[in-house]
Order: C-alpha cells, then structure tokens, then sequence
C-alpha cells in the first residue's frame, strides 16, 4: 500500500510540474504532443495505483472520536456533524475505508481522558493540561495552530518598544501569558526599569498590587505562577497584595483605576479591551501608552489532538500516520475549518510530546501550590 501511494504522489508530482511548464513558439506541437503522452502515463499510472490501494485497504467498523465539553455539547455535535464524512473521505485515499465515524462529547474533561486511557474512545479533542494527566495511556498526535501576533519574543522590552501588538497570518502552537504593568505610579515604577534594562527584584514585584484570575486559569494564573517561581524562586501565593478577578474585563478597568498595578493575561488581551480602554474606563490615552510588559511567560502550547494507545484501532501506527495526514488536510480546506471553528482552531501540524512539557511544570506547581494551601 505505501508503494502505491508513493507511486500515486509521484505520478500527481509529474502531472503538476507538467502544468506548471510552458513551450516555445518554434516547438508547441512537439511539445504538447509529449505532455498528452506524459498525461496519459500518468493517468495510467495513476489508475493502477489506485486500484493497488483500493485492494490493500483496511476496513475500519467504528473510528470513536470525542471533544471535551467546552462549549455546550448540542451545539459540539451540531457543528463537528459534517467531520464524520470528512475523515472517511481523506482517510479511505491513504488505505483506510471507515464505515463509521462516532463523534461524541464527553461528560468532562476528564472523562474523555479516562475514555482514551481505557481505549474506548480512540481519538480526542482535549486540551494540552488534558493530555498531560492521561500521557501514560494517551498519546499527543497534532497541536491545534492559531492566528500569530506581530511580537513573539521572551523580552518584555520588546513587547514594549515594538507595541502595539497586531496579528498575523502565521500559524502558531503556542500562546504567551503577559504580566502587564498599567498606570500607577507603581505599574509606572516598575516598568520603567524593565524599559531601562534594569533586572526585576522579588522586592519590586512584592511592593505590587497584583490582579490574577482563578487558580486554574493558564494565562491568568498558572503560567505566570511558573514565570515568578523560576525568576525569582518564589510562588505566586508569597505575594503580600493579590486580587482574584472574576473576569479579564474586570481586571482591566481595574487596572485603568489604578486599583491594581499589574495583572496577567493572555498576550492578545490588550488588542480586545483596547476600544473598552477609552469607551468604558474613560482612560484619556491609548492601552498602548497606558501599560507595558514586565513578564513574559513560556508558551502555552494549544489544544491537542491525542489518541489512545490501547484502543486497537490506535495500535495500528500506519492508520495513525494516515490519520494525522488526513486531519491536517481536512485543517487546511475551507469547510474543514468551518467545522473546527467550534473550538477555534484554525488548522493541525504535528505535535511532541515535549512540547508539553511546560504543562507539566505547570501541572506540579498547582500540585505544589494546593499541597501548601491544606
């Protein structure tokens, strides 16, 4: 089967550099009479190695395909419908004829981990902190990409001389959570030195007024929880004066008041509250002009696509290959992200399972964190 593809990829290889070539005046007709007798070749070709692969397909009864419970399962169901005929259609050219595709939506987040981890469910959605508490009977197949910004960069300087942000048409993995200094005279302070140059001190971010979000918010508490513990060696929870904002909208109108001096959030935030910024905080200049950036966190890698390694369709690693590929292609046509708008992705590329490793830290400081707290 993987000869005939390869001969199919060659012959598809040929007949599209044939259209791509164009002839001179004085040799048309020779010309077009060696790309009708290329074409025909290839066509040829092309028709033997399909009914190679049509012989050596497998015949799949059932793919199980779950998503976590992210927006309201009804409404998952609804839009993930036209998926079904979108894998069997790209999977059945790479060898695969799948009479059924079962898409459901898990009760929990959790409960589509523990369906991979028991082999009942063959293929789920989940996110990466997801993943990295089933990773010993899940494995990570594709990351979901999103919209790039104009910076990406470990600098908070950086953020802040080459603002505003803006996007771009690159795919990204990852996002970064920010910690952003507002208008106070100590949001003020303190970014003052990171534009200067100047090392952050435990005693610079301690004198703050912090505004997080909930303990298990990624970009509005846990990463930069991580940030502060390997700069500083110390925990979020070591902060004297931290508020837990209910919201990033109430976070930011807090911060143009001046009620906090910096806040965490993810690292487009500024680009969705920049019209709030003046309309309903009545602050009389630009987001831009009003903060800065004084911590960039490591990248929180996007949502995943993993598969279970003891359901038996998943132990066949040629129908793993084939399924990455197909839902890569499906990422990359126009109905096909249609469909996987839903949870806001935009396309797939190979994942690692090292990626997620920053999930992980993240995953034992919460641990650490909550051990602390009881």
């Amino acid at each position: 089967m993987k000869k005939s593809i390869s001969l199919l990829l060659a012959a598809a290889m040929a007949a599209s550099a044939l259209v791509g070539c164009g002839s001179s005046s004085t040799s048309a007709t020779t010309a077009e009479t060696a790309a009708e007798a290329t074409t025909a070749a290839a066509g040829e070709s092309a028709a033997e190695t399909t009914v190679a692969a049509a012989a050596d397909a497998k015949d799949i009864d059932v793919l199980n395909v779950a998503f976590v419970p992210s927006r309201e399962p009804d409404e998952i169901v609804t839009a993930t419908e036209p998926l079904k005929e979108m894998i069997k259609k790209e999977m059945a050219p790479l060898g695969y004829n799948i009479k059924d595709v079962n898409i459901t939506v898990g009760t929990s987040f959790e409960a589509v981990g523990e369906g991979l981890a028991a082999g009942t469910i063959d293929v789920g959605f989940i996110p990466g902190n997801t993943y990295i508490l089933y990773d010993d009977d899940a494995e990570v197949l594709l990351t979901a990409t999103r919209d790039g910004l104009s910076i990406d960069s470990d600098s908070a300087k950086d953020w802040n001389d080459q603002k505003p942000t803006k996007p771009t048409e690159n795919q990204v993995t990852f996002y970064r959570a920010l910690i952003v200094a507002g208008p106070s005279e100590a949001g003020k302070a303190v970014a003052d030195k990171v534009n200067n140059g100047e090392e952050l001190t435990w005693e610079d971010l301690d004198g703050l007024n912090w505004g997080v979000m909930g303990p298990t918010s990624p970009a509005g508490y846990v990463y930069p929880a991580l940030w502060i513990q390997k700069n500083f060696g110390k925990n979020i929870t070591d902060l004297t004066h931290v508020v837990e904002c209910d919201s990033y909208g109430t976070a930011f109108a807090r911060l143009a008041q001046g009620q906090i001096d910096v806040l965490c959030t993810y690292a487009d935030a500024r680009r969705d509250y920049e019209e709030k910024w003046n309309a309903d905080y009545a602050m009389q200049n630009s987001v831009w002009d009003d903060t800065n950036v004084i911590g960039v966190t490591e990248g929180i890698y996007n949502d995943t696509i993993s598969g279970s390694k003891v359901s038996t369709v998943m132990m066949d690693e040629d129908f793993k290959a084939a399924f990455k590929q197909a839902m890569i292609n499906i990422g990359n046509t126009e109905e096909g992200k249609e469909v996987i708008a839903i949870y806001s992705h935009k396309g797939y590329v190979e994942a690692n399972d090292s990626d997620y490793d920053s999930a992980r830290d993240a995953q034992d400081l919460i641990k650490a964190l909550r051990l602390g707290q009881n």
